[in-house]
């Protein structure tokens, strides 16, 4: 019988010398996957009971941070974080919205978890840029116009707003077509756009309708503000018609374009 031929000798020797043969891989025994898998479930359970069950992550302390009026007291009362349940459990929405309902003050809070034992309550406050008479006491008002606490005694450098609003003309006109709410937030967009220095010396902020809010100083100079509108371009007026008319008593932006001063 022949032996192989050059050709078959050849392609043999290639084949030997060319790249090994992939082996199939072998599917694991069962009995590795069943432990692999209580494996798994014992460190599953384990983790859980570690967040729920163990006293190691458990809430121990609260602290309050960022606040200014409120006391932190206060605060942590009406926040009313369950100490010594487990962290991982605590609703920190639930403390949020609890806190801001409870305390109008409160504009943002964040309550974050500071593992392994901690629940920090970042609060910021409302800030009042205008207030409002109520018999002997004052309501604060924040720069969405959003009434937010009573206090018995007037905050410093806040001016009081004033609302004037006829029930007739154009004051009746107003409340009809816009209404008390719209106003006040018409007239905190414009105590919020004053120059530093005339927001520093305002006392009163009245408002007549929604094209009449006028500025009374601390000096008794006035301002006719006009609208909210165009904010930032009548505060840019007054600063300059202030400085060419430092003995000016009156003054009027309502229409920028064509600013006027009066009396001495």
């Amino acid at each position: 019988m022949a032996g192989p031929t050059t050709a078959e000798r050849g392609e043999r020797q290639q084949e030997s010398s060319g790249p090994p043969l992939v082996r199939r891989l072998r599917r694991p025994p069962l009995r590795t996957i069943v432990i692999l898998a209580a494996l798994a479930v014992l460190l599953g359970a384990g983790g859980i009971w570690v967040l729920y069950g163990s006293s190691w992550l458990r809430v121990r302390h609260v602290s309050v941070s960022g606040t200014r009026v409120l006391i932190p007291a206060e605060v942590l009362d009406a926040a009313d974080v369950p100490v010594g349940a487990p962290m991982i459990s605590v609703d920190t929405d639930g403390i949020e919205a609890r806190l801001r309902r409870k305390l109008p003050r409160i504009d943002t809070v964040d309550v974050v978890r500071s593992w392994p034992h901690g629940i920090g309550l970042k609060v910021t406050e409302r800030t009042p840029v205008l207030i409002v008479r109520k018999d002997r006491n004052f309501i604060e008002i924040d720069h969405e116009g959003v009434r937010f606490a009573t206090v018995s005694q007037a905050p410093n450098g806040v001016p009081v707003l004033e609302l004037s609003v006829s029930r007739t003309g154009s004051g009746s006109a107003s409340l009809r077509r816009f209404g008390t709410d719209r106003l006040v937030r018409e007239a905190v967009l414009v105590a919020g756009e004053l120059p530093a220095a005339v927001a520093a010396d305002t006392r009163t902020v009245q408002v007549r309708s929604y094209d009449d809010i006028s500025l009374e100083l601390a000096d008794g100079r006035t301002v006719a503000w006009g609208s909210g509108e165009n904010g930032r371009t009548k505060a840019r007026t007054l600063a300059a018609l202030m400085k060419a008319a430092p003995g000016a008593r009156h003054f009027d932006v309502s229409v920028p374009t064509a600013p006027a001063s009066s009396g001495s």
